[in-house]
Order: structure tokens, then C-alpha cells, then sequence
């Protein structure tokens, strides 16, 4: 699987668990850590959860590697590390606090509009 198809997978779990707001930030020209970020939020903590859940649960369903999971257990910030996307699911007042989108402002954003539904 590239990278631009986990990115897919990504997104369609995170959109099936409600997460609001994702983001996919291009950063191949920019960093070496990874292909895509994606960025995403969710009401609580128990949503928070849930969502990274089921993309874990789909990225294993593929045969991808998770290279780690950081922040599961407050669940204010989980970071997925899949090789070539890394996954950040906030809770709303912790992705407001850090500001990623503006960290990686020189980051063009990618089209996913036709992974999520309405």
C-alpha cells in the first residue's frame, strides 16, 4: 500500500467515528519524518478514542505496520505513527492549543472531500 492510499484509509476510518475537521497536510517536500499528516478532531476523550481505534483497526485489517502509538492513555492527543502518514486525533481544545495547521502552514492540504461524507 503507498502512502497515499493509507492516507485514504486513514481518513474513511476517522470519518466512519465522526472525527471533525480532517485535515491532510502534503509535508513531502518538507519533511523527512513522513508523506502526509493528518489532523483531526472529536467532542471527547471517549471519542478521541474511538477513533484512533478504529484506524488502528483498519490499518491492521491491511497488513500495515504501526510503527507507535503515543498519548493513548489521556486521550487529549493520540499520534499515530504509520511510517509514511502520522495521525494526530485531538480533543477540539488541544488541537486549539497546538495549532498544528499553522506549524506546517507551508504544507499544501490535500482533497480529501470525496473520503468524507456529509
Amino acid at each position: 500500500m503507498n502512502s497515499q492510499e493509507l492516507l485514504e484509509l486513514v481518513v474513511r476510518a476517522a470519518d466512519s467515528k465522526r472525527a471533525e475537521d480532517i485535515v491532510a497536510l502534503d509535508v513531502q517536500n518538507i519533511s523527512l519524518l513522513a508523506d502526509y499528516f493528518v489532523i483531526m478532531q472529536a467532542g471527547s476523550e471517549r471519542q478521541v478514542k474511538a477513533v484512533t481505534e478504529a484506524i488502528v483497526e483498519k490499518v491492521h485489517e491491511a497488513n500495515e505496520d504501526i510503527k507507535s502509538v503515543e498519548g493513548k492513555d489521556g486521550a487529549n492527543w493520540i499520534l499515530l505513527d504509520l511510517g509514511d502518514v502520522i495521525v494526530h486525533v485531538f480533543k477540539e481544545e488541544t488541537r486549539q492549543f497546538y495549532n498544528l495547521e499553522k506549524l506546517w502552514s507551508d504544507a499544501p492540504l490535500v482533497d480529501i472531500e470525496e473520503w468524507v461524507k456529509d
